[in-house]
């Protein structure tokens, strides 16, 4: 039979009129219109329930000739004629056998390309869903039983393109809310193209039943099937992490950049660590070390939230682990540093109270990863004025409520570094006075 060869036809260049075909006879089903890929030439694809005893029907946008060629998956280049009966301007197209085909309306310069799925050559029949027994932690493997092979279409110069089948593949899991840092049941919905041997879906986080159901067609046709497998006990499991690190808001406390993504700085460090975790999780801790690759661990804590006091000098590493009761599925989180600097105490020698208001007028000692201090401050007869306990604690220069007499009074601190370092300071405090002059200048008071 003659060949048509068009060697500009399958050119997306060319002109393709718009016109739908419609289908008469005994379909079972409406036939479904799929949205061809734009660069397969096409104008439309439709799946029909069967081709025996239809007719598809083109309505000719003018008075001139319509001829129609058939071509398979060789592509339009090797197209040729068949046979249509018309009336008027309809042109009506017998459809015969079971084979997939593409058809080309050629009226005028102008064509219009279609391909045809005959449904009936593709069933989809779905039996039964089985698990794989063999456990992973990241995937699932379903086996089922029927059949659902690839459906496709080909474009005007012969390319392949799938069809997708629309089938869904639905579970439930445990996905994490970030707001309330739990988690909570969702439903998964997978979208497969066919039905292939085995089925891998993402491993659920709870136990469930997985349901196959499909496909578009079937759904189009009010037919569709759906079964579902045996309750699964899941073995996969999924954590997540949080570590909140207490804020200070000392203005002589000095802080000590950290780097990267370190907490931390001057200690003592107060972190609260937190998890939230799946079913299946059922070994947890929190662990310690000095090492980043975790070979020493230092400490250990066997639940999911606490609140540690980091006051060592050094960066200690942190990290969640947990497991399932098998033990073959592992989670680590990412780790956390918390980095305590060295040790600093410097102490004023002198300051003015009650003079200019928010200058000056409170003694305090400047000081870095002080874990544990004392201090005591005597006038010049050794009468207490203040103990103070806390490195960010001062002196507002006032005894009894009233501020002291200028002069010389005298501090003995004990206090102990995050680094181990003994503090045992004394020294001079010079309580100052001054007074206003006219131009704004002050001179101290005798």
């Amino acid at each position: 039979m003659k060949k048509l060869l068009f060697s500009l036809l399958l050119s997306l260049s060319a002109v393709m009129a718009q016109a739908a075909l419609t289908f008469t006879g005994p379909l079972s089903g409406q036939a479904v219109l799929v949205q061809p890929e734009s660069s397969s030439g096409l104008n439309q694809v439709w799946v029909l329930p069967q081709f025996d005893g239809v007719e598809a029907v083109y309505e000719a946008t003018s008075d001139r000739t319509v001829t129609v060629y058939r071509y398979s998956n060789l592509g339009g280049g090797y197209a040729e004629p068949v046979a249509v009966s018309k009336n008027g301007r309809r042109y009506s197209l017998v459809l015969t056998g079971t084979t997939d085909m593409g058809y080309i309306f050629e009226e005028g310069n102008t064509r219009s390309y279609y391909w045809l799925t005959n449904y009936s050559a593709h069933p989809l029949s779905l039996i039964a869903l089985g698990i794989s027994p063999e456990a992973d932690c990241a995937r699932t493997a379903l086996i089922p039983s029927g059949e659902g092979d690839r459906m496709v279409y080909y474009s005007i110069n012969g390319r392949q393109v799938e069809i997708d089948r629309q089938l869904s593949i639905s579970y439930n899991t445990l996905s994490y809310n970030e707001s309330n840092k739990s988690y909570g049941l969702t439903q998964v919905e997978e979208n497969l193209a066919y039905l292939s041997s085995t089925i891998y879906v993402d491993a659920p986080l709870c136990d469930t039943y997985f349901v196959l159901s499909g496909d578009r067609f079937l759904r189009a046709w009010g037919n569709e099937q759906s079964i579902s497998s045996s309750y699964f006990n899941t073995n996969a499991i999924d954590a997540q992490t949080w570590a909140i690190e207490t804020e200070r808001e000392y203005d002589n406390e000095k802080r000590e950049e950290t780097g990267g993504q370190a907490m931390g700085g001057s200690g003592p460090v107060e972190i609260t660590f937190g998890a939230a975790v799946t079913d299946a999780v059922i070994f947890k801790e929190w662990q310690m070390s000095h090492d980043p690759e975790f070979n020493d661990i230092t400490y250990r804590y066997n639940d999911t939230d606490f609140t540690y006091t980091f006051d060592d000098t050094g960066t200690t590493y942190v990290r969640f682990a947990a497991s399932n009761a098998a033990g073959d599925c592992n989670y680590y989180s990412d780790t956390y540093e918390v980095f305590v600097g060295e040790s600093r105490l410097d102490c004023p020698n002198a300051f003015s109270p009650g003079t200019s208001e928010g200058v000056n007028d409170e003694w305090k000692v400047s000081y870095k990863s002080i874990v544990d201090f004392e201090c005591h401050i005597f006038n010049r007869w050794g009468v207490k004025i203040i103990d103070l306990n806390h490195p960010s604690q001062g002196w507002d220069g006032k005894y009894n409520g009233k501020v002291v007499p200028p002069g010389v009074y005298f501090y003995v601190i004990k206090a102990t570094g995050a680094d181990g370092k003994k503090y045992n300071l004394g020294g001079d405090i010079n309580v100052i006075r001054y007074k206003q002059n006219p131009v704004g200048t002050t001179d101290p008071l005798d």
